[in-house]
């Protein structure tokens, strides 16, 4: 089994530009690279795993997410950086343009859904992995996933 470091989008890897609907947008936060890099040696996995809402709320469209992460995907490889996998959560449970994307899903965090999922499809021992991110969902959803939960404040205070 492969331990996984789980990683929010916005706001940990990429800043946080409130519903990011333009490539030219996206831009690495760059005190997140040294720990990546870290973190690949150490050898853990790396595993997006992002609410976007905005696809629930019709800002942007599942294309869009996913071109976003091949960008996102190819800036960090300049960096020696490799990504196993991109989950997102396109729903809202009370907002959205799409019948289907307003829903109480079991993905949208502070449930672990995606990481669920991940661990599931990419042969991950959750009790060896952990969760970063910016806000109190996303490390709920860690714990609720049986991981480790680091903010990612405190992970950057380490200066790896």
């Amino acid at each position: 089994m492969k331990k996984a470091a789980f990683l929010d989008r916005d706001g940990t890897v990429i800043h946080d530009v409130h519903y990011l609907a333009q490539l030219e947008d996206c831009s690495l936060i760059p005190e997140i690279i040294p720990v990546l890099q870290y973190l690949q040696q150490a050898g853990y996995i790396l595993v997006i795993v992002s609410n976007q809402s905005g696809v629930a709320r019709g800002y942007f469209d599942e294309a869009f997410v996913l071109k976003t992460h091949d960008f996102l995907a190819d800036m960090l490889a300049e960096h020696g950086i490799a990504i196993t996998a991109f989950y997102f959560c396109p729903h809202h449970p009370t907002i959205a343009v799409r019948a289907d994307l307003q829903q109480d899903c079991d993905c949208r965090k502070p449930k672990p859904g995606m990481l669920l999922q991940a661990a599931k499809e990419l042969g991950v021992d959750l009790k060896a992995s952990l969760m970063i991110g910016d806000s109190q969902r996303d490390l709920d959803a860690g714990l609720a996933a049986g991981c480790r939960a680091y903010h990612i404040d405190d992970v950057r205070r380490l200066q790896v």
